[in-house]
């Protein structure tokens, strides 16, 4: 494998500028943060020990704040295209969105030098995580997301996968190490028929032919399924009371990079990744929680054989 150890380096074409308002004390409070998936997973791989630089594209108003807020590692390429935002209100308990800008696509030349960015400090790192835009936003073309996998694990990175869709099916024919993925997003995408647990079982079937090591389907409150070399099984995570599910599957993704940059094995990395998951839900932030917390609470996660397997 390439790359210095301890090290990943995590693609987010567009991070997001976030404001939630909240209540304290009977009077609001606003939260202004940097996010996004890359942004949350960074924050987690950072936490768990791993040395991480986020790759990203930061343009207009929006992506001038990012850049002070992101607080990890940033290699940043200045660009006309603006990052886009929320504006979240909190204050009854629910995520009730005001407004959302969407991020701008970013021209050739733009595009062109964030990949050369990202390649360069991936093959540095020798772990490399792709990430999505938000939503609908599409700063990049989902051809991207096919030639860095193609391009990375030609030339020995391990590449950590956690998207749905187009850009999903596209790092799919780029053959990456480790695929992430939710329950829904596989039955959205027709890679399985429901989310029974057979039919899940079929969808990871599908996605391994790849060519992947590993693939991890996420089942919110159900245990994790997870594909490793062949052999299925279901991860038991410790049970603790939810806070904010939002951003589990994302802490998930960390810990499965945090752990292959650190020289973990496959089952290693995916338990810290369960550990990982189950420790952000408890907290309001995203991409959040103590690396001291998850170690403890890594031999705690249990791997059991599916029986149909």
């Amino acid at each position: 494998m390439s790359g210095m150890p301890g090290q990943v380096a995590v693609f987010a074409p567009s991070p997001e500028l976030t404001v939630t308002v909240e209540e304290l004390d009977g009077t609001p409070d606003i939260h202004i943060h940097a996010g996004g998936q890359g942004v949350w997973i960074s924050r987690m791989i950072e936490s768990l020990g791993a040395q991480v630089v986020l790759c990203s594209a930061l343009g207009g108003e929006t992506g001038q704040v990012l850049r002070h807020l992101i607080g990890v590692e940033l290699r940043a390429r200045d660009v006309a295209a603006r990052n886009g935002g929320y504006v979240h209100d909190r204050r009854d308990g629910a995520r009730d969105q005001i407004v959302r800008m969407p991020a701008d696509a970013l021209s050739r030349h733009e595009l062109d030098d964030l990949y050369e960015m990202t390649l360069v400090e991936a093959l540095n790192a020798g772990v490399a995580v792709l990430s999505g835009p938000a939503g609908q936003d599409t700063p990049v073309p989902d051809s991207v997301y096919e030639r860095l996998t193609k391009d990375l694990r030609g030339n020995g990175c391990q590449v950590v996968v956690d998207l749905s869709g187009d850009r999903l099916a596209a790092a799919l024919a780029g053959g990456p190490t480790v695929v992430k993925v939710s329950h829904e997003e596989l039955v959205s995408d027709g890679l399985a028929a429901s989310d029974s647990l057979p039919d899940l079982v079929e969808g990871c079937r599908k996605i391994a032919e790849c060519g992947a090591s590993a693939v991890v389907v996420s089942r919110a409150a159900e245990d994790t399924l997870a594909w490793l070399d062949g052999d299925l099984h279901l991860v038991e995570a410790p049970d603790l009371s939810p806070v904010d599910t939002r951003g589990g599957g994302d802490s998930m993704t960390a810990g499965l990079a945090a752990g292959l940059a650190l020289g973990r094995s496959l089952t290693e990395s995916l338990k810290l990744g369960a550990a990982a998951g189950a420790v952000n839900v408890t907290r309001h932030g995203l991409g959040t929680g103590s690396g001291d917390v998850v170690r403890e609470l890594v031999d705690r996660v249990g791997l059991r054989p599916w029986e149909d397997a």
